[in-house]
């Protein structure tokens, strides 16, 4: 029935976020600060508010993210030549040193949410849940 569909579709994001919070403990991290070191990793010189974009979270709440990860070492802010304004964000080295360790810890949660689960069967699940997206 739709309504068991649904509480599925919400309960297995809920059980997967609780998943990574308790694999990324041990860094001191939020899944925020993670998520946020991941998006400037793959896209460094991203501002605050491409960030924000990313994270879909107001501007303020990932400036005070960027001040956490600025405090600890993690991120930089740069400043934009010709706008004082404008900052763009970097990695420091310490936030390098533990990417392969949280990819890592990602994997090992991935793999636990797709146990017992074909590749044909996490195609066909993708397709599906592309539709529902698509349909609403």
């Amino acid at each position: 029935d739709a309504d068991g569909l649904v509480f599925l579709v919400e309960e297995v994001p809920r059980k997967l976020r609780r998943a990574f919070d308790t694999a990324i403990a041990k860094f001191g991290l939020t899944r925020t600060q993670w998520r946020a070191l991941a998006y400037i990793f793959r896209s460094p010189g991203l501002t605050q508010t491409q960030l924000a974009r990313c994270l879909e979270l107001e501007r303020a709440s990932v400036g005070h993210v960027i001040d956490q990860l600025e405090k600890a070492d993690y991120v930089e802010r740069r400043a934009v030549e010709g706008n004082r304004r404008v900052w763009t964000l970097h990695l420091r080295p310490k936030a390098i040193g533990i990417l392969p360790a949280l990819r890592a810890e990602a994997d090992v949660v991935y793999e636990r949410l797709l146990a017992g689960i074909s590749d044909d069967e996490v195609a066909i699940f993708k397709r599906l849940l592309a539709a529902m997206s698509a349909n609403l």
